[in-house]
């Protein structure tokens, strides 16, 4: 059975699906080889058709080696000040060699072109360091109220 967001018919279904399309960060953790979480900032593409998330990382980052050994991962927006606004998906990780690179990624580089530029030089340069996707499957979902 495929993920599906929450029911936009509710208040909570609306923002799922408006941060899952506007927001640009997002915080994915991973568990390390002694069972602690390891949250990082990330860059993110939602795939409305796979219903899943794409996150292109660093060649030799240290999460993939933990997705290698535990595929059980975290996502989580920010709240607002107060607590409220959070929205966590549950769910598993997985490298992909099937995707292009993120500089070849349509949806991916309209969204994230113009930081790819500013903070990397070039989306081809982007692309060079941050080389392995993940495909990220939600299983579950659940947030504060809004």
């Amino acid at each position: 059975m495929t993920f599906q967001l929450p029911d936009e018919s509710t208040i909570f279904g609306k923002n799922v699906r408006r941060r899952v399309h506007e927001e640009y960060l997002l915080w994915l953790t991973t568990v390390d080889t002694r069972g602690m979480p390891q949250p990082a900032p990330t860059w993110f593409w939602w795939d409305e058709t796979a219903s899943n998330f794409l996150v292109y990382n660093l060649t030799h980052a240290k999460r993939l080696d933990f997705v290698r050994r535990n595929s059980q991962v975290a996502l989580h927006f920010n709240g607002d000040r107060t607590g409220s606004g959070i929205i966590v998906f549950t769910g598993h990780a997985q490298i992909s060699t099937a995707e292009p690179p993120a500089d070849q990624h349509p949806f991916y580089l309209a969204k994230y072109r113009h930081w790819m530029t500013s903070k990397f030089g070039s989306p081809e340069q982007f692309a060079a360091e941050y080389s392995v996707a993940l495909r990220i499957s939600p299983i579950k979902v659940r947030g504060s109220s809004f």
